[in-house]
């Protein structure tokens, strides 16, 4: 998403290889991922949920721009020009070589969503990869441009694990230009501050701004469900699907911040005091027994897994 756009407007500064300059339809695909953000931004000033007028909204679109500025600046060279390269280079050598386009175009993507459906989970589940994500969930006010709001190291990982993909499937510049482009509208559309006239039903195979809203939810049981970009259907099928409306989203005992805070590994200890932590232990602990179906004899166990995990995440447990 950031490299796509950095591709469109620095391509003439920029020292790409002379390959990529061969292909229109990627500058045709990064403009339409421009065409769909201003869209949706027009549907969010006229039609959106919540007024984006209020000043925690203007804040919100100014650092997630922002974080788009910066991330697209730094890693214009090892995002998506970096993956053109790698298409090129194992293309007609993975596990997709021998199906022909659009068949092959259909894989990729379809595979593609269930990677990152996997990879947004990992950054829920370990602390250090959550330290970074954790960056995306302290916006509180979930909006198109929150999509952007992304840890510079986490676009960095995200872009290996998707080098990875390639370097397995051997996918082509054109199935990586078509499975980025469409995932990169989807998540634009799911961070939307919208309601979709007929969510509910498109809900069973997309995710949509209803089913992603409550992924932004301040409450771990409901943050830590709804993973999945494009399609609901891996939620679905792998028990991480949940739906209803958060109470509130972002993130509990996140202060306002700046931009140069937005970069930090996660919120400093100092950040929260005895009773926050305490309430997150607490609801760590709560998660922990639902998973097991509250079976009794395990609430110690639970309590202090739960301490553990919450010290380790924000930063006094190494």
């Amino acid at each position: 998403m950031f490299d796509g756009i950095a591709l469109f407007f620095l391509q003439a500064a920029v020292p790409l290889p002379p390959e990529l300059f061969q292909l229109p339809e990627g500058i045709g695909r990064v403009g339409l991922i421009l065409v769909g953000m201003a869209a949706l931004l027009a549907l969010e000033t006229g039609f959106g949920r919540q007024s984006n007028r209020t000043p925690l909204a203007r804040k919100s679109y100014r650092l997630n721009f922002g974080t788009l500025l910066v991330n697209d600046a730094l890693f214009s060279l090892l995002s998506l020009s970096s993956l053109l390269v790698w298409a090129n280079s194992f293309s007609q050598r993975g596990l997709l070589d021998r199906i022909a386009h659009p068949w092959q175009d259909l894989a990729a993507f379809i595979l593609l969503d269930l990677t990152l459906y996997f990879w947004h989970r990992a950054c829920h589940a370990f602390p250090w990869l959550w330290c970074l994500h954790q960056v995306h969930h302290s916006d509180p006010f979930v909006n198109v441009s929150t999509a952007f709001r992304l840890h510079f190291c986490e676009v960095l990982l995200t872009t290996l694990v998707k080098a990875g993909f390639i370097l397995v499937t051997g996918v082509d510049v054109g199935s990586v230009l078509l499975a980025e482009t469409a995932i990169a509208l989807a998540v634009m559309l799911h961070h939307a501050n919208l309601r979709l006239p007929g969510e509910r039903w498109l809900a069973t195979l997309f995710t949509t701004p209803s089913l992603h809203r409550l992924h932004h939810s301040v409450h771990r049981s409901e943050h830590d469900r709804n993973f999945g970009l494009l399609f609901s259907l891996w939620d679905r099928l792998l028990g991480t699907l949940t739906e209803g409306e958060p109470a509130r989203v972002g993130l509990r005992g996140v202060p306002p911040q700046t931009l140069l805070e937005l970069f930090r590994l996660g919120p400093s200890a100092s950040t929260f005091d005895a009773e926050q932590l305490g309430q997150m232990i607490a609801e760590a602990a709560y998660y922990r027994a639902e998973k097991r179906g509250f079976v009794p004899g395990f609430e110690l166990e639970d309590w202090l897994a739960a301490e553990r995990e919450i010290l380790a995440r924000v930063g006094l447990l190494s």
